[in-house]
């Protein structure tokens, strides 16, 4: 069982910036392909950014690209997200995922059995 615990959200200016983190629980973080995935009010939970377990190997949602970069310190048990530029259309809630060893496609939202509690981000104009 993987426990995954999201920190870091809050309200920011438009063009600001924030860093998530995920803390996750158990021995084998080394062994998970992690993603950070968002749900504003009245969508879909949509893909935001994915890591291989190996940590070399990162996707994005085009509508981040270039702004939020993702990273893991498997030291740490723990993954980050750090959002810059931020936009009022990034607000929402932010939720990690985990799978251990999955080699399918990162925005594959029913292919991550775990998933944090989701920590809030908002971003006013």
């Amino acid at each position: 069982q993987v426990q995954l615990v999201e920190s870091g959200g809050g309200l920011v200016q438009t063009g600001g910036s924030l860093r998530l983190s995920c803390a996750a629980s158990g021995r084998a973080f080394s062994s998970y392909t992690m993603a950070w995935f968002r749900q504003a009010p009245g969508k879909e939970r949509e893909f935001v950014a994915g890591i291989r377990w190996f940590g070399i190997s990162t996707y994005y949602a085009d509508s981040v690209k270039g702004r939020f970069t993702i990273s893991r310190d498997n030291a740490k048990n723990t993954l980050y997200l750090q959002m810059n530029s931020l936009q009022p259309e990034d607000t929402a809630v932010y939720y990690c995922a985990a799978e251990p060893r999955y080699y399918g496609s990162y925005d594959d939202r029913g292919s991550y059995r775990y998933w944090g509690q989701g920590t809030q981000v908002t971003v006013s104009s």
